[in-house]
């Protein structure tokens, strides 16, 4: 960030959101949004910060740097904040109810690719963009408890 210095507040012009369905099970919660951002890093690489390394030097991998804010909505919500992240053409990643019942990448993939847009049965949506784009595109949800 130019014009700061080690001792003011860091502020981002971007926002990092994951929307979850507010009916999912905490274990669905957790798997849910760890799959949202991990497609976020090799997309959108500049959101990865350097990596981490400990007073020994034991080397970490590098995280986001910034905040990932978790919201909750309904199936409709959800629906909405798709279609204007869509119609932004927001950088973003689904997860639907059917990948539940998969259990590697390559059916990931076909289980959503069956589907038409309209039809996704989505559970969580995860959308990276200006902190006012994101903000519309969650307008109506609310901030996970």
């Amino acid at each position: 960030m130019e014009g700061t210095t080690d001792t003011e507040p860091v502020r981002f012009d971007t926002k990092i959101a994951v929307l979850l369905r507010a009916d999912l099970e905490t274990w669905q919660r957790l798997n849910v949004t760890a799959f949202l951002v991990s497609g976020l890093g090799p997309q959108v690489p500049e959101v990865v910060g350097e990596p981490y390394e400990d007073a020994d030097g034991v080397p970490y991998l590098p995280m986001f740097r910034q905040p990932v804010l978790v919201f909750e909505g309904t199936k409709e919500t959800l629906k909405t904040a798709h279609t204007r992240a869509l119609t932004r053409a927001l950088p973003r990643s689904v997860f639907t109810a059917d990948l539940f019942t998969t259990g590697n990448d390559r059916d990931n993939r076909a289980a959503v690719r069956a589907v038409p847009t309209a039809d996704l049965d989505l559970v969580g949506l995860a959308v990276y963009g200006p902190r006012n784009a994101v903000d519309k595109v969650l307008k109506g949800a609310r901030m996970h408890p």
